[in-house]
C-alpha cells in the first residue's frame, strides 16, 4: 500500500510529530511504501499563516500532483492548520487517494487546541460556533483570536465533508469530538504504540529511587499536584521538562524533595524513566492519550494519573485520581512507595498491559482496518 502522511508541524515540538514519525518506521517496517509532506508553521510569516487558515489552506494543487505521481492509495493527515486545510484533503481525494483524518487533540473547534483556560477545561466553543475562542481571547491577540474563529468556523464543515475516515485516539476523546460536533459514523478509535525497542524486558519498578513526572511544563499538565503530592509522601520527586510555568513549579518545591532535570532527549528521558518507581500524570486538562503514560507503562513503572481524558482508559481504577487534590495524590503516591512488593506487581502489570495494548503489531492490524474503509 502507498501511504502518504501529511503534517502541518507546531512550532513547538510535541506528540504529534512524534506520532508521525514513529508511523512512517512503522509502515516502512511492515513493506509499505509511505511518504511524509510535511509544512511547518514555524518560520512562516503570520500573514500568509492567516490567509491560508481562513481560506481553507495554501496550494491544495500540490498535494494532488504528488498523489498522482506517487499513486497513493491513502492520504493520512494529521494537524492540518494552518497550512494545509481542508482543500488538502479534497485535493488528496479528487486525484483517487482514501483521505484519513487523524484528530490528537481539539484544533478543529478550539483555537488553542487543548481545550483549557482560565484553570480548567474549555469547551465553550462547539460545532461553527467559534466564538468564544474570540470573546475570551484564546490566541493572546485579538487579531490572531479572530482570524482563528473564521478559520476554524469556516473550515470545519468541509474538513468533515472530505475526510472519508476520521480517527480519535482514545474513546473518551471519541465521546467528546462527537459532543463537540463531529461525526461519530465515520470515527475509528486508534489509541498510540510504543516502538518495540522502547518496551522493557522486565519491570525493575521494585528498585525504583523516585517519582517522575515528565513533559512541557504549562498549567494544564497539572505539574503542581505532582510536586505537592511528593511533599505530602516525603518522596523524592524529578521533574523532566521545560515551559512557562516552570518559575512557579520551582517556587512551589522549596520545601520539597524536587530535581529538574529540564528538558531531556527521548533517550535521556527513556534512561531517567527506567530509574523510576512511579510515573505521575495529574493533568488537568482531557489529555487524549499522552506518551508521558504510555511510555512509562512500556518500561515497567506503575502509572498514576488523573481520572480526565483518555487517562482512564490507560490505568487502574485504584490508580486514578482527581486532579489538583494533592492530598489525594500524596496518599495513594505514599501507599505505593511503602510498599515494594506491591510496587513491583504493579510495575509486572503496567509491563503485561503495554505490551498487549499498545504495540507495534496491535496498531498496525487496526490502521489497515480503517484504511481498508
Amino acid at each position: 500500500m502507498r501511504i502518504l502522511l501529511l503534517h502541518n508541524r507546531y512550532r513547538s515540538e510535541g506528540g504529534e510529530e512524534r506520532v508521525v514519525r514513529d508511523l512512517q518506521a512503522l509502515l516502512a517496517a511492515r513493506g509499505d511504501e509511505v511518504l511524509v509532506l510535511e509544512r511547518r508553521s514555524e518560520g512562516v510569516g503570520k500573514v500568509t499563516a492567516a490567509r491560508a487558515l481562513v481560506g481553507g489552506g495554501a496550494s491544495p494543487e500540490e498535494i494532488a500532483q504528488v498523489v498522482r505521481a506517487w499513486r497513493a492509495d491513502v492520504v493520512h493527515a494529521h494537524n492540518l492548520h494552518p497550512l494545509f486545510g481542508w482543500r488538502a484533503l479534497a485535493a488528496a481525494r479528487a486525484a483517487g487517494a482514501r483521505t484519513v483524518l487523524h484528530l490528537h487533540n481539539f484544533r478543529l473547534f478550539c483555537a488553542i487546541g487543548v481545550a483549557y483556560r482560565a484553570g480548567a477545561p474549555c469547551f465553550r466553543c462547539r460545532a461553527t460556533n467559534t466564538l468564544p475562542g474570540l470573546m475570551f481571547n484564546c490566541r493572546g491577540s485579538v487579531g490572531e483570536a479572530a482570524v482563528y474563529a473564521a478559520g476554524l468556523h469556516r473550515q470545519q464543515p468541509h474538513i468533515f465533508e472530505h475526510a472519508d475516515r476520521l480517527v480519535a485516539v482514545s474513546e473518551a476523546t471519541l465521546r467528546r469530538l462527537v459532543d463537540l460536533g463531529m461525526p461519530g459514523d465515520r470515527t475509528s478509535v486508534l489509541a498510540n504504540f510504543v516502538r518495540a525497542p522502547a518496551f522493557a524486558t522486565v519491570s525493575r519498578a521494585g528498585q525504583g529511587s523516585f517519582a517522575l513526572v515528565s513533559g512541557r511544563v504549562v498549567p494544564e499538565k497539572g505539574f503542581d499536584t505532582a510536586v505537592a503530592a511528593a511533599g505530602i509522601a516525603g518522596v523524592p520527586l524529578v521533574v523532566a521538562g521545560d515551559g512557562p510555568d516552570l518559575g512557579r513549579l520551582r517556587a512551589l518545591a522549596r520545601s520539597a524533595d524536587v530535581r529538574f532535570a529540564g528538558w531531556l532527549s527521548p533517550q535521556a528521558l527513556a534512561d531517567l524513566r527506567a530509574q523510576a518507581a512511579i510515573v505521575l500524570v495529574p493533568s488537568r486538562s482531557d489529555e487524549a492519550c499522552p506518551f508521558s503514560a504510555l511510555d512509562a507503562l512500556a518500561a515497567g513503572v506503575p502509572v498514576l494519573a488523573s481520572d480526565r481524558g483518555g487517562l482512564p482508559e490507560l490505568v487502574t481504577a485504584d490508580d486514578l485520581l482527581p486532579p489538583g487534590d494533592g492530598a489525594r495524590w500524596g496518599r495513594r503516591l505514599a501507599a505505593l512507595w511503602s510498599d515494594r512488593q506491591a510496587l513491583q506487581r504493579a510495575g509486572d502489570a503496567a509491563l503485561q498491559s503495554a505490551r498487549v495494548r499498545f504495540s507495534e503489531d496491535v496498531y498496525y492490524e487496526r490502521l489497515m482496518e480503517i484504511y481498508g474503509g
